[in-house]
């Protein structure tokens, strides 16, 4: 069955979306689309430097975004210049300085529209085999963390109260984030990541009471995007990735409609 390069593509596509979606909240919870823009932007020197130093380009996005992640914390806590305005400076100057390594880098051929866009339809069993065990991981963490995450999305000064160390919170949050991003790379691209990030979250939020159900609901609303977007790919030859993200978009479209609008017209005369 997996020697099918669609049926790779789906079990791949979905397997990241299930690690996207409890993340995905957090991003929305604390209105951090901004850095989880600058996270995949930094991707790309991740890139860059992964073939310099001829290392696997998943530890390289890895290591650079968590470097990334430790100068942002360090910058904030001299408070010259706002967050907005350290994400800004950092999200564009990490994908130029990417962009400017790999034209350097004449002796190497980049297909960089594949790692703008993804190449999903490309991905292989051990492509797989990465995904569904970093993604594991990273749903495990989110488990044990879950506690002291929640609370320091709520009120940071009562986590810390609690003794709950929403600092190391943080940090355990960006390192998922790191991890994530490696993963997705080569699925949606750079340039898409944190649109299935946030689109499914943002879907979910909306029909969600608890912030379990939202979890829930934006992990199963992401695979469904994937399924969509990749039959849509097949079906009209659009790109994979981008073709995902609409797909995701079009759900979240519909759930911004009035629920009347979808029930009956004996049901809505009652």
């Amino acid at each position: 069955m997996l020697d099918d390069f669609f049926t790779r593509a789906l079990i791949a596509g979905i397997g990241l979306a299930l690690t996207t979606g409890p993340l995905g909240c957090f991003i929305v919870w604390r209105r951090m689309a901004y850095f989880g823009d600058t996270m995949a932007h930094s991707a790309l020197l991740g890139v860059a430097l992964a073939f310099f130093f001829e290392i696997n380009v998943m530890i390289g996005v890895f290591t650079v975004a968590m470097m990334i992640s430790g100068l942002l914390l360090l910058l904030q806590r001299r408070n010259s210049l706002s967050t907005d305005s350290l994400l800004g400076i950092l999200s564009h100057s990490t994908l130029a300085l990417g962009l400017v390594m790999v034209a350097f880098m004449t002796w190497i051929r980049v297909d960089l529209l594949a790692f703008l866009f993804g190449d999903i339809l490309a991905v292989s069993k051990a492509d797989i085999a990465f995904i569904y065990g970093g993604g594991l991981s990273v749903l495990l963490m989110m488990l044990l963390l879950w506690r002291p995450l929640l609370a320091a999305t709520v009120n940071e000064d009562v986590a810390k109260a609690e003794g709950l160390h929403p600092e190391l919170s943080r940090i355990a949050f960006m390192l998922l984030m790191a991890i994530v991003i490696a993963i997705a790379m080569k699925i949606v691209g750079i340039l898409l990541i944190t649109a299935l990030l946030i689109i499914p979250a943002a879907t979910a939020r909306r029909l969600s009471t608890t912030p379990e159900q939202m979890a829930i609901f934006a992990s199963l609303l992401g695979a469904a995007a994937v399924v969509m977007g990749l039959f849509g790919s097949l079906r009209f030859d659009t790109p994979s990735g981008p073709s995902i993200v609409v797909a995701a978009l079009g759900v979240f479209i519909l759930s911004l409609l009035p629920l009347h609008m979808f029930l009956p017209s004996t049901a809505r005369g009652r």
